[in-house]
C-alpha cells in the first residue's frame, strides 16, 4: 500500500496567505454516482485500496482492518453505511484516513470510495444547511450542502458517520453497563 496524498491533519500549503476564514477546503470523492466532501482537517492521508484483513461479527459495512504503519485501522464501506450496495473495488477505489475524536481519544478509520476527486475550497456562503428531506442518506451524516459549479456537494459530518459508539453497538461490541 503506498500513499497517494499526505494531508497530515493540515490543508496543504498555499503561497503568501492562509485560507480565509469564510473558506473551507474540502476533499470531494464519488460515491455510488454522487459527489461527496469532507473538511480536509479531518483528513491524514489517502492511501490505494489494498488488502483488508476481515473481522469476524462486524457489521456489514466494516469491510475490515488494515496495517497502517504498525496500527489497526478500521475500514468502512461508506456506500453500505449509508443503507446501499457494497462498493466495487476497482483501480480507482481509495481509502481516506480520517481522524476522528471521541471522548478525548483520537482514532483514525479508513473509509472507501470510488474515486478521490479534488479539494476544493468552498466558501461559506455557497453551504446551505442539510435538507430535512430527500437525501440519499441519514440527515444527521450531512453538515451541508456545498454549491460547486452549479451542482451540489453532499458534505458529511464525519464525526456521524463514523461515531465509534455507533459502530460499537452495532457490532454488538459496545458493553451496557445498566
Amino acid at each position: 500500500m503506498s500513499a497517494i496524498v499526505q494531508a497530515g491533519g493540515k490543508p496543504p500549503a498555499t503561497t503568501g496567505s492562509a485560507v480565509p476564514p469564510d473558506q473551507q477546503q474540502y476533499l470531494t470523492f464519488m460515491l455510488g454516482g454522487e459527489t461527496y466532501a469532507i473538511g480536509i482537517l479531518a483528513i491524514k492521508e489517502i492511501i490505494e485500496y489494498g488488502t483488508l484483513t476481515e473481522v469476524p461479527r462486524m457489521p456489514s459495512f466494516i469491510r475490515g482492518v488494515i496495517n497502517l504503519r504498525g496500527a489497526v485501522v478500521p475500514v468502512v464501506d461508506l456506500s453500505a453505511r449509508f443503507g446501499k450496495l457494497a462498493t466495487k473495488v476497482t483501480r480507482r477505489t481509495c481509502i481516506v484516513i480520517i481522524e476522528i475524536t471521541t471522548n478525548q481519544e483520537t482514532q483514525d478509520v479508513g473509509v472507501m470510495v470510488d474515486a478521490v476527486n479534488a479539494v476544493l475550497e468552498i466558501p461559506s456562503q455557497e453551504i446551505e444547511p442539510p435538507p430535512s428531506f430527500g437525501a440519499n442518506i441519514r440527515a444527521d451524516f450531512i453538515s451541508g450542502m456545498g454549491k460547486v459549479a452549479g451542482k451540489f456537494v453532499i458534505i458529511l459530518n464525519v464525526q456521524n458517520v463514523l461515531s465509534v459508539d455507533e459502530i460499537a453497538v452495532l457490532s454488538g461490541t459496545g458493553q451496557s453497563e445498566e
